[in-house]
């Protein structure tokens, strides 16, 4: 697969995060489409790794996102947790805008850097 259709920019206001649900190899794949502080695009698994709540119901500070069930944060760009409860990392997958469309490749993941 590549690159799918997840929303349009309009769709999402910086700072904030929205529930997408794309079509993986094995079914359903639950995506958060987030603009970061500075605008910038992020797509993570909306399931916090913690418990299985949906991310995008949470709120978006900078580059993190908190969820809003336990409170662990979660870094945009990596995956990787930065408060506790969690411990584990979620899937980072590639953003690409192409003129208003946001398209995610969940195909594919970011690495930590």
């Amino acid at each position: 697969m590549t690159a799918q259709l997840a929303c349009m920019t309009d769709d999402v206001a910086p700072e904030e995060a929205l529930r997408v649900e794309l079509e993986g190899e094995k079914g359903p794949v639950e995506v958060a489409v987030v603009r970061d502080g500075d605008g910038n695009w992020h797509a993570i698994s909306d399931i916090c790794s913690h418990g299985a709540v949906s991310l995008s119901d949470g709120e978006v500070e900078g580059c993190f996102i908190e969820c809003w069930l336990h409170g662990s944060q979660f870094d945009l760009r990596t995956g990787m947790p930065t408060a506790l409860p969690a411990m584990r990392p979620v899937p980072v997958y590639p953003v690409t805008i192409d003129g208003e469309r946001v398209l995610v490749d969940i195909d594919q993941t970011v690495s930590p850097s």
